[in-house]
């Protein structure tokens, strides 16, 4: 798509995005898509239907983000955030996985379900996304007159020399065949999305469920067509085409009105897809900034569309409803809950959807790894929250803790603690 000016472009680039947000959060709100919803429901009562949903969306945005790449429409390698980093953050994809994990679980949802919640009228997920917001944005950005990070202070120290340098991008193509990594890639994912489509639709309650299909597809297409819209955009520059981002880059190159806005970064305005925790923290910087244009990007946009993509279907389907807390423990829990998400999100370099279906579909390791941290700190914290409220005084946490691993499975039967429930 080749527009004549720089603010066209950016101004496509955004309601783009917010249309597309906007339709993900209505359909999200009417299906009930939830991520942790999809654990809980398979954890505590063996039903796999919200995350077979999930997985139809991780599919649906590989085969997109595939057939893109393929046809050479997408260069997934230069995407933001770097999914494909050659440097392997193996200990920030599991640690902050699993932080985020526990964090969605005591919050009520992962940062798009709070999205969706606060549009159909839930005050809890206003205070779990401001802050998420306020915590992702200091995991990012220096504290007032500082030069520090909670990354910085917190995690760096000790997870950057863990940090694996592989030479080359991270993705499983790569991996398999250096020479030939776009060909490995389609093999490989070609191979892995047939498998996981008969994965999920084998299960006939699944095939039966209109709302768990459409959510996943609209959820897996909504991705698709993030990286379509992020990565397709050129602007007639001064000497030749470039993409938008190019444009940020070398700000020289601009003809545009006085007043144009001019992103943060150009990585903002570079090939990308949903994510919903990093945007979090750019909402906390469009508020404390007083609202600069600046910072009106791709994933602000995208946190704005959700909400009234939600509030929308919650007015047409008559289920708008105010809710607050009921107690001050379910105050903390969602508090608790929201600033694990907002340290484990950035950590992690994304959540349920960020690195679980958006990264996902880059075939990154480090998305892989991501997915199953968030999963197993979420299906812990069940796990032990639910043999403390059964056994009360009884269960320590270490003894919740070991059990809740033997009834995971990755621990042996013989160091169970509780009786099981």
């Amino acid at each position: 798509m080749l527009f004549e000016s720089y603010p066209e472009a950016l101004s496509f680039l955004l309601w783009s995005v917010f249309l597309i947000a906007v339709v993900m959060g209505a359909v999200v709100n009417k299906t009930n898509f939830c991520t942790m919803g999809a654990v809980s429901d398979w954890v505590n009562m063996g039903h796999t239907g919200r995350f077979r949903a999930w997985v139809l969306a991780m599919t649906v945005a590989l085969i997109g983000a595939l057939v893109m790449e393929g046809t050479g429409m997408l260069d997934l390698d230069g995407a933001f955030p770097a999914y494909r980093s050659s440097n392997l953050m193996w200990v920030q994809n599991i640690v902050g996985g699993v932080i985020f994990g526990i964090g969605m679980t005591l919050g009520s949802g992962c940062a798009n379900k709070n999205l969706v919640r606060f549009g159909a009228g839930n005050l809890k997920a206003l205070l779990v996304i401001a802050v998420m917001g306020v915590f992702a944005y200091f995991m990012i950005f220096p504290f007032p007159g500082s030069d520090k990070t909670l990354m910085s202070e917190l995690f760096l120290p000790w997870t950057g020399p863990l940090t694996v340098d592989l030479g080359r991008s991270q993705d499983l193509g790569s991996l398999v065949a250096p020479d030939s990594a776009l060909t490995a890639r389609l093999w490989i994912g070609g191979i892995a999305a047939v498998a996981l489509l008969a994965l999920v639709f084998r299960n006939a309650e699944f095939r039966r469920s209109f709302d768990n299909i459409l959510g996943g597809l609209v959820v897996g297409v909504g991705v698709v067509a993030g990286w379509y819209v992020s990565s397709s955009i050129l602007v007639q520059g001064v000497f030749d085409t470039v993409p938008l981002s190019g444009y940020v880059a070398d700000w020289s190159m601009m003809d545009t009105p006085e007043g144009a806005i001019r992103p943060i970064t150009s990585d903002f305005v570079g090939s990308q897809s949903f994510t919903f925790v990093n945007p979090t923290a750019q909402a906390a910087g469009y508020v404390g900034y007083g609202f600069g244009k600046e910072f009106l990007t791709f994933g602000l946009m995208a946190f704005a569309g959700v909400i009234v993509g939600s509030l929308l279907w919650s007015l047409i389907a008559r289920n708008f409803r105010l809710e607050w807390f009921h107690s001050w423990r379910d105050f903390l829990n969602h508090l608790v809950g929201a600033a694990f998400m907002g340290v484990g999100g950035v950590l992690a370099l994304g959540c349920t959807i960020g690195q679980g279906v958006t990264g996902i579909s880059t075939m990154a390791i480090g998305s892989i790894l991501t997915f199953g941290a968030i999963m197993l700190g979420s299906a812990l914290t069940m796990k032990v929250s639910f043999y403390r409220m059964v056994y009360e005084d009884e269960a320590s946490f270490g003894k919740a803790l070991v059990t809740a691993l033997v009834d995971l499975r990755l621990l042996p039967a013989g160091m169970r603690k509780l009786e099981s429930v």
